[in-house]
């Protein structure tokens, strides 16, 4: 176990890197699913099933990785995981039929799936070694691994065919798993002497010099602790509903009902994910002066304040300043509710909120689609702000829950 703070700094660095590396070959996967709809021959709604491969094929195994790592440890799943996730982003360039597609997208969602639950598993045990409130840092690690990786995807997709980008991706993460992943193996996890239901006001870090030895346990109040973590999956779920919906219909609403270019329309959610970056950097020092229910209230009721501008607002100005404002809102939500049920319940806390979380990203598009035909698009968008909302309220209910 890593006790003096050179192999806790080594751990930290080793996670965000592979933080980054995820968002990195994701957002390199997607950018050039135009290409790949085009080879494979598929309609929109052919296409969309296969897409639905990765969102099944991280489900399924987010569950089974939380045993996983209680079992292994959370560092080498971490590990194993990053292979496959880079060996997995090779395979769907190499399909010619929308079957085969949706075949290997299930591979490579069930390594997307699982090194998010490892590596968030690892985190959690991290941030309660340094006692600080460090989980939006790797998420925005992520972030920041996604707009690269974005950003490099379109610079290379005129002048490399997807097998040749995504099999550069591969190589990528082999070689940072190579280099980073020795790090991981060397030190178990840094876990603190015992989880348990935090008895004290929600907005204290758990410290384990301070906790009290008669505090009940999560071993004692099994029940009560998976109340609480599915709680904090609903917190991860309302984010997630957001930043699907934003990714999928954001642009669409600034195109299609504002009048926008497709060039600014594209902006939109760039406008979005850069100020969720900005708000998951700053997300440390925003908890320390906080706390988590204080910044789970806010937050939730920016973003909810921020999606209403952005979905009614009459001007496209107007409409991307809500974007970010929403995006500053939801950005340290799904953090501190995959920290909270890690604390709570360890890998298998992570793995439940990280489904729900990701049931939400799952849900939202669709969701946002059926709203739009029986409403509006504009209309539709507010449920956003709706779940926002819900999760500031969550929000206050947790602390209430976890200071009985």
């Amino acid at each position: 176990m890593p006790g003096d703070g050179k192999d806790l700094t080594r751990l930290r660095i080793a996670l965000t890197t592979f933080f980054a590396l995820d968002g990195f070959i994701f957002a390199g996967w997607v950018v050039r699913i135009p290409a790949i709809k085009q080879q494979t021959g598929a309609s929109p709604s052919t296409l969309g099933l296969a897409l639905l491969g990765v969102s099944a094929g991280a489900v399924i195994t987010m569950m089974f990785t939380g045993r996983l790592c209680r079992r292994y440890g959370s560092h080498p799943v971490t590990v194993v995981c990053a292979v496959l996730l880079s060996l997995t982003v090779t395979l769907p360039p190499l399909t010619h039929s929308v079957a085969a597609l949706g075949a290997v997208l299930l591979l490579f969602g069930a390594a997307y799936g699982s090194i998010n639950v490892a590596f968030n598993s690892a985190a959690v045990d991290l941030v309660a070694a340094l006692r600080r409130p460090i989980m939006p840092t790797f998420h925005a690690a992520f972030s920041l691994g996604g707009m690269v990786g974005a950003g490099l995807g379109g610079l290379v997709a005129g002048s490399l065919s997807p097998t040749r980008h995504l099999l550069g991706l591969g190589i990528v993460g082999l070689l940072v798993t190579a280099l980073t992943g020795p790090t991981l193996l060397r030190h178990e996890p840094a876990r603190p002497p015992e989880r348990g239901v935090d008895t004290r006001p929600e907005d204290e870090d758990p410290s384990p010099a301070k906790a009290d030895p008669h505090r009940p346990t999560a071993r004692t109040h099994t029940s009560r602790t998976r109340r609480l973590v599915v709680v904090f999956g609903l917190i991860a779920l309302c984010t997630a509903y957001g930043e699907g919906a934003l990714a999928d219909w954001g642009a669409l609403h600034l195109e299609q009902d504002l009048g926008a270019s497709a060039g600014v329309a594209a902006a939109g959610y760039s406008c979005f994910a850069l100020a969720m970056t900005v708000g998951r950097l700053t997300g440390t020092t925003l908890l320390e002066r906080l706390g988590r229910t204080r910044t789970v209230v806010t937050g939730g009721a920016v973003a909810a304040a921020g999606m209403l501008l952005g979905s009614l607002a009459p001007t496209l100005w107007a409409a991307l300043v809500g974007y970010s404002v929403a995006g500053l809102g939801l950005a340290n939500l799904f953090p501190v509710a995959v920290e909270r049920a890690g604390a709570l319940a360890g890998p298998s806390g992570v793995a439940i909120a990280s489904t729900l979380g990701y049931g939400g990203m799952l849900l939202g598009p669709p969701a946002i689609g059926f709203m739009a035909d029986w409403l509006s698009l504009p209309a539709a968008l507010t449920s956003v702000a709706v779940l926002a909302a819900a999760a500031a309220l969550i929000g206050l209910t947790t602390r209430r829950a976890t200071a009985d």
